[in-house]
């Protein structure tokens, strides 16, 4: 076989140009790479009779070059070490601006919306990832389905049934990577629809009122009050983003006779109801709620995700869409599947294994000895302060005293605490009483820094 720069060495990009002759032009080319950091130190270069042919000249050329630059201090050679970049300080491009400095990292990450990512089942995970590799047929390395890997859609449909009583099929079932990824979808959507107004939350996060506005939608606020968001003021909105299972962040359920009347809305209207349901198998007190989507699978559009109950960055979600906007959605989406397709198969196979329930039923266990700690601690710390929400999910609402969230907020910050206060999460228009209240994450932390993530929120508790 013919030895060339396809099958030589390692590869290294190199324009040896100059009116010096190519042993200047390579030794100044080299040298180029090294000072402005291209080749970092430590870096093993090619050997010379490699790179010649690479490069297509003389052996003895990039052997006198790598010479220089030894000499110079640019490079080290060893015997059976070969040839590398030597350890020195890369002087950073002189167009380049100074770099900002990053904040210091908080010591603990009270700030909801992340489980405890040290609890991720490894193990479990592995072994289904092989599993699903050595059973998976050749095609499904290919450019699959808008809608996802079937044995995933398959899988999800059985689950979502059992555990969360959606009434679906794996025909329905839409695979995302994430919520976030599910509103890029549905806006546009929704907007070629005839959609011009997406009814939200007085809470919630303005992440997601953001990606519907970015599809030229407007986000009004509906009220709320002690029993939930009140859907009373929905008229002709053309849809609704809930999170009726564990309202986020205030922690309520929606109210039987309002989960009823958003249903009847969305009939009488025509309209959508996109039921974000976040947490919905975290809850502690009895059963979990069943999904809105079970009452009117034709109207509501369920769409959950794996980043509470095992990891956001897997970047794995699902909608079940009503049987007429399988297709739209689908278009949306693109002509080819988006979401990595080792992983689908993987969260199949952990699905169908029941590794999923095992793992789930050990997180709920893990976080209710976590929440039953933050209610103790507050309790016996900081009297004047109630704590709420804690029926489900993984953060607790801590209602403050009059006038001190800010506060509370920035003797936080000193205490090198991350937190969220409630009005963080307050819509602009909020239909609402105002409260001072923090939104604390308590699955965050890693169980090590719990305890010192728990003391440090009592210290700044008025």
């Amino acid at each position: 076989m013919a030895r060339s720069w396809a099958t030589l060495g390692i590869d290294l990009h190199l324009e040896p140009a100059g009116a010096g002759g190519l042993r200047r032009g390579l030794t100044d080319a080299l040298r180029d790479a090294v000072r402005t950091g291209r080749l970092a130190p430590g870096t093993r270069l090619p050997s010379s009779r490699s790179l010649a042919a690479d490069l297509g000249i003389a052996r003895n050329t990039v052997a006198e070059a790598y010479a220089d630059l030894v000499a110079e201090g640019w490079l080290t050679a060893r015997q059976g070490s070969g040839t590398r970049v030597a350890d020195r300080a890369v002087a950073p491009p002189g167009d380049t601006a100074p770099r900002r400095r990053e904040p210091a990292r908080p010591a603990y990450d009270l700030i909801p919306g992340t489980p405890d990512l040290a609890a991720f089942p490894r193990t479990e995970w592995l072994k289904a990832a092989r599993r699903a590799l050595a059973t998976a047929p050749f095609d499904a390395l290919g450019y699959g389905d808008p809608r996802g890997r079937p044995e995933l859609r398959t899988a999800l449909a059985g689950y979502l049934a059992r555990a969360r009583g959606v009434r679906t099929d794996p025909d329905t079932i839409l695979i995302t990577a994430g919520f976030s990824h599910a509103l890029r979808i549905l806006g546009p959507m929704l907007r070629a629809r005839g959609v011009r107004t997406v009814a939200v939350e007085s809470y919630g996060l303005d992440v997601h009122r953001g990606l519907l506005r970015d599809a030229g939608l407007t986000t009004p606020a509906l009220p709320y009050d002690e029993l939930g968001t009140d859907p009373g003021t929905l008229c002709n909105e053309g849809a609704v983003l809930l999170t009726p299972a564990h309202q986020f962040p205030m922690g309520t359920t929606l109210h039987p006779d309002r989960r009823t009347a958003v249903v009847e809305w969305a009939r009488r209207t025509g309209g959508l109801v996109l039921e974000d349901d976040y947490d919905g198998e975290f809850r502690y007190d009895r059963q979990p709620v069943g999904a809105l989507q079970g009452l009117d699978p034709d109207h509501v559009i369920h769409l959950g995700t794996t980043s509470k109950s095992l990891a956001p960055g897997l970047r794995l979600g699902w909608m079940a869409l009503p049987p007429s906007l399988v297709e739209e959605a689908a278009a949306a989406k693109g002509g080819t599947d988006t979401c990595g397709v080792l992983d689908q198969l993987t969260l199949a196979e952990f699905l169908t294994s029941g590794a999923y329930d095992r793992h789930v039923r050990s997180s709920r266990l893990r976080y209710r000895r976590r929440r039953d700690a933050l209610a103790a601690a507050v309790a016996a710390r900081a009297p004047g302060v109630r704590v709420t929400g804690i029926a489900a999910g993984l953060h607790a609402m801590l209602r403050l005293p009059p006038g001190t969230e800010r506060a509370v907020i920035q003797a936080a910050a000193w205490q090198g605490l991350a937190l969220h206060g409630l009005a963080y999460h307050r819509h602009p228009q909020a239909l609402a009483e105002p409260l001072d209240a923090l939104v604390v994450g308590y699955g965050t932390p890693p169980d090590s820094a719990w305890s010192g993530a728990l003391e440090a929120l009592c210290r700044v508790l008025p």
